[in-house]
C-alpha cells in the first residue's frame, strides 16, 4: 500500500496554523489504473458526469465509430471546479517543461 500525506496548508497554498492542519492519507489499496483515449463530459445543475472510454477505430475516415465506455465518474459541481483548477495547473506545468500541446478544437468523437 502506498500512502501519501499532505497537510491542508500544502494543498491550498495558504498559511494555516499548525493546530488547524488536517493530515490526509491517500489509501490506494483498491485503486485500479485504466487507459482512456476518449473523454466526454455532461452535466446538470446537481452533478457533472465524466465518461471515459476507448476509441479502437483502426482506419481514419470511417463513417461511424463506436466508443467502448469503461468508466463513469460523477462529481458535484464544486468538486468538478476544483478538478478543473488542478488539471489546468498540471497542464500549465507540463507545457512549461515540454512545450505547448496543440489539441485543436474538440469534436463529438474526440
Amino acid at each position: 500500500m502506498t500512502t501519501r500525506s499532505r497537510s491542508t496548508s500544502e494543498t491550498s497554498g495558504d498559511a494555516v496554523p499548525e493546530s488547524t492542519q488536517v493530515k490526509v492519507r491517500w489509501d490506494d489499496t483498491n485503486m485500479r489504473s485504466v487507459y482512456s483515449n476518449v473523454c466526454n463530459v455532461a452535466g446538470t445543475r446537481e452533478e457533472i458526469v465524466l465518461l471515459f472510454g476507448m476509441n479502437q477505430a483502426w482506419h481514419s475516415g470511417q463513417k461511424e465509430v463506436t466508443i467502448q465506455l469503461a468508466d463513469r465518474i460523477v462529481l458535484s459541481p464544486f468538486v468538478a471546479k476544483r478538478l478543473s483548477t488542478l488539471l489546468n495547473n498540471v497542464v500549465r506545468d507540463y507545457e512549461s517543461k515540454y512545450g505547448s500541446l496543440d489539441v485543436g478544437q474538440p469534436t463529438a468523437t474526440q
